[in-house]
């Protein structure tokens, strides 16, 4: 039998070792950005834009113009939930980690490699969620496995703000 040590149970620490335990609340995160990067996305990121969250900003992409979007020379346009405008580099100036959402196969890679550089050059954790599993998202996948440094692949959306909550966004 192997016998319990005196500080693995909370109610069996000395005072000494007590009054080292941290009692405070864990704060909630205030530079989430999750980002959407095609239209099945938006309207999850717009559903999930209306729960309380700790700050978490949420953002669409502009639609396309001439069949692509154009990511590159200068500041990414991003679209806040409202619709009103928004540009990557402000949004990420007080970011700590971006959330990218795809739902269908084909994500822009140039988008996805702009938001992915411009957070790597600020030291911000990027992350993605592809909804619709790997077999149909290939493109897509292969597009974020380089720019994100956390990627789930899933079939549920309720991952997508499991994710959030995660990570206190």
């Amino acid at each position: 039998m192997t016998p319990i040590l005196q500080s693995s149970c909370a109610r069996a620490t000395t005072w000494e070792e007590a009054h080292y335990r941290i009692d405070a609340p864990i704060e909630g995160r205030h530079g989430a950005r999750v980002v959407a990067l095609d239209d099945g996305a938006a309207t999850l990121v717009r559903r999930l834009a209306r729960e309380t969250w700790n700050g978490a900003r949420f953002y669409t992409l502009p639609a396309r113009r001439g069949g692509t979007r154009r990511p590159g020379g200068g500041d990414m346009p991003l679209h806040r939930t409202d619709g009103s405008p928004a540009g990557l580099a402000a949004e990420l100036a007080d970011g700590d980690v971006v959330v990218m959402v795809a739902t269908r196969d084909g994500a822009s890679v140039d988008t996805v490699a702009t938001i992915g550089r411009a957070c790597a050059r600020r030291g911000i954790m990027t992350a993605a969620v592809v909804l619709g599993g790997q077999d149909r998202m290939a493109t897509t996948v292969r597009a974020l496995r380089p720019h994100a440094q956390v990627l789930l692949v899933s079939r549920e959306e309720s991952d997508v703000a499991d994710l959030l909550t995660a990570i206190r966004a």
